[in-house]
This record gives structure tokens, sequence and C-alpha cells, in this order.
């Protein structure tokens, strides 16, 4: 399974630590995992390549960690709201497969 961690201050959303592979088909041909990893990418690379935020970002096998620092949550909101928004509608049609959970931070 595929967890999800958003972390949240003062309501919103300030980054996200994902965990794990879906499971859902073998490694290389699991579409869920890449359908949540292209999304994770896009979402870390705009809020550091294009947005230029000030951010924590590490990758790694079944692990991506991204946190915007102080000073830059205002510019990422809506590309985290967004991340946000598409890892709800995946999660409605996969929920055995994706959890999110969000922590305050």
């Amino acid at each position: 399974m595929i967890k999800a961690e958003l972390f949240v201050k003062e309501k919103k959303i300030v980054g996200f630590r994902l965990t794990g592979h879906s499971g859902m088909n073998e490694y290389g041909k699991d579409v869920l995992c890449a359908f949540v990893s292209s999304a994770a990418y896009m979402t870390a690379n705009t809020i550091t390549d294009i947005i230029r935020a000030k951010a924590q970002a590490s990758v790694d096998d079944g692990y991506m960690y991204v946190r915007v620092y102080d000073g830059y949550e205002d510019r990422c909101r809506d590309i985290l709201s967004g991340f946000e928004l598409h890892l709800m509608n995946t999660v409605e049609q996969y929920p055995k497969y994706l959890e999110i959970i969000y922590t305050e931070v």
C-alpha cells in the first residue's frame, strides 16, 4: 500500500511524504504506483524548479519527501492543494492500495 502523509500547518498543506508501493501489480507494471509517482514528481519539480521555493526534497525507491520552508507556503499552496485533490480522487478509486494521512507540523 502507498501511504501518502500530507503535512499540514495552519490548515494548509506544506509538504508530503510518500512511502511504499501499491502492490496492485509487479514492479515495473504497477500503473497506480506510476500514476502517484508522476503526480508527486510534478508537484516536487514545480515547487523546486518552477516556483523556486526553498524546500527540502528527497527520493528513494518507494519513498519521496517534500517540505516547503517557512515563508514559501503561500507560493506553493495551489500546487500542493492540487496534489492533495489528485490523491483524494485516486484513493476513492483504489482504497485498498492508497491511504492518505494528515500530520500537523
